[in-house]
């Protein structure tokens, strides 16, 4: 009993921790070139934000009816992309890391859709981007790489052509003042206020704690016969990717946040976010440290010689023998299962026994054939209800008995007495002499004939 106790408590606090939230959510994906001295990036921040009047309101006076979408698209040389870029870089600066952001395009996206019930605001902002100065050193032999930028955001206020990309709030106290007064200096504010452009999960993630496989396509003399880029011909290509629950990185599930706020009516107001994704590929076989408190990656084109080769590095083997294990505990509980359910079935003679039965043969009539086939029937009447044949319920008229010898003779008389038909009818002549009984016509006359 007390170590399911313990399971128990063990599965619960596993949920509990992998459940913990951090502020919001971002998705990266970026392709790493340690042969280069730039490489892209792509970040995504998404967020949804929910109104709800149950109980009507100014509030839904004000939205239920309404729709509209703000967005656009701008490049680095914007004023206000110029911005990001640095506060972008400062905050990667602030992290520990040494690299930058070179140049940078932004689309934005929000849509307010009013409801009876609710109004969703969906706040959508992609950064398309180019990275520089990641590499911290490079010999002969392995190119260290800078992995402590994938924190990029920040809390500013960023405003391109007049459109606020990163404070919630400030986009509906634009487009919906009415609205933006019922909710500013409210426990809401908390929510509105954070900003959109936030990834500080992804770099409080550990990348040891990340999914790591490697590519070894590059590597093989034909690659190039598939079209593959020139840059990883050679080399073999590293990922790592974290979004998925797992025991190391924990469950995750989407990020509520809600706050009630008591104006006219008591309105609720909920951010939904997405769970943290993130993608990093990078040519070579990475090799994950830490230096001075910055986690970097060692890349060589070719993984170490005792390094198995496989398109999944060294990740297979703990699969293969934690399948196996899982295997083999499975086929325990499958035998001890069913050892359980053999002892529990009756063993010996089922359903009604031989000794029982009385066999009789069956097609032996007249004219027939007999066969091998027979049938039985029980030598007492017990359970006699749940035996008989259900063709007993049908009745069956006796055969006519036989009166003398002489009609014992007759052929008519010998078929009737199996319960046939007569013989002389069913072969169109009488088989009878003169002293034939037969109620046949064709008898009667074959036997006064011969009279």
């Amino acid at each position: 009993m007390s170590r399911t106790l313990f399971l128990a408590v063990l599965v619960a606090g596993l949920f509990v921790i992998g459940s913990s939230s951090y502020v919001w959510a971002a998705q990266v994906d970026a392709k790493i070139n340690p042969n280069s001295n730039e490489s892209p990036f792509t970040y995504s921040y998404l967020k949804t934000i929910f109104i709800e009047y149950p109980n009507g309101g100014k509030l839904f006076d004000e939205l239920h009816t309404k729709e509209w979408t703000v967005s656009g698209t701008a490049d680095a040389s914007n004023p206000g992309v110029q911005k990001l870029i640095a506060s972008l870089n400062k905050k990667m600066q602030n992290d520990g890391s040494h690299a930058r952001i070179s140049d940078l395009n932004v689309a934005y996206d929000f849509h307010l859709k009013g409801r009876n019930l609710q109004t969703s605001v969906d706040y959508k902002v992609i950064l398309k981007g180019t990275l520089t100065d990641y590499v911290i050193t490079k010999d002969q032999v392995r190119t260290l790489v800078d992995l402590g930028w994938r924190g990029m955001g920040t809390n500013d206020s960023i405003v391109i052509d007049g459109v606020e990309i990163n404070i919630p709030l400030s986009l509906l106290e634009t487009k919906e003042p009415a609205v933006y007064e019922i909710l500013q200096n409210t426990e809401a504010d908390s929510i509105l206020s954070k900003g959109l452009l936030n990834a500080d999960f992804i770099l409080q993630q550990p990348m040891s704690n990340w999914h790591f496989l490697f590519d070894p396509t590059g590597i093989n003399v034909d690659a190039g016969t598939f079209g593959l880029d020139q840059s990883i011909s050679g080399f073999v290509v590293s990922s790592w990717t974290m979004g998925e629950s797992s025991l190391r990185e924990g469950r995750q599930v989407e990020r509520i946040f809600e706050a009630k706020v008591a104006a006219d009516q008591n309105y609720v107001i909920r951010s939904v976010q997405s769970a943290d994704q993130g993608n990093i590929a990078a040519i070579g076989f990475g090799a994950l440290d830490v230096l001075d408190g910055l986690e970097i990656v060692g890349l060589t084109p070719t993984p170490p010689k005792d390094y198995g080769t496989t398109s999944t590095g060294g990740f297979p083997i703990a699969i293969v023998y934690g399948m196996a294990g899982m295997a083999a505990i499975g086929g325990v509980a499958f035998f001890i299962f069913s050892n359980r359910a053999l002892k529990k079935q009756t063993v010996g003679q089922q359903g009604i026994d031989p000794s029982r039965l009385v066999s009789y043969q069956t097609s032996a009539s007249s004219g027939g054939y007999q066969t091998n086939r027979g049938e039985a029937y029980l030598a007492d009447t017990s359970d006699y209800e749940q035996t008989r044949s259900v063709y007993e319920d049908q009745k069956q008229s006796p055969p006519p008995a036989v009166t003398n010898q002489e009609e014992a003779a007759c052929g008519c008389a010998a078929s009737a007495e199996i319960g046939t038909e007569c013989d002389c009818v069913m072969h169109g002549s009488c088989l009878c002499d003169a002293t034939c009984k037969c109620s046949a016509d064709l008898c009667k006359e074959q036997a006064s004939s011969m009279s």
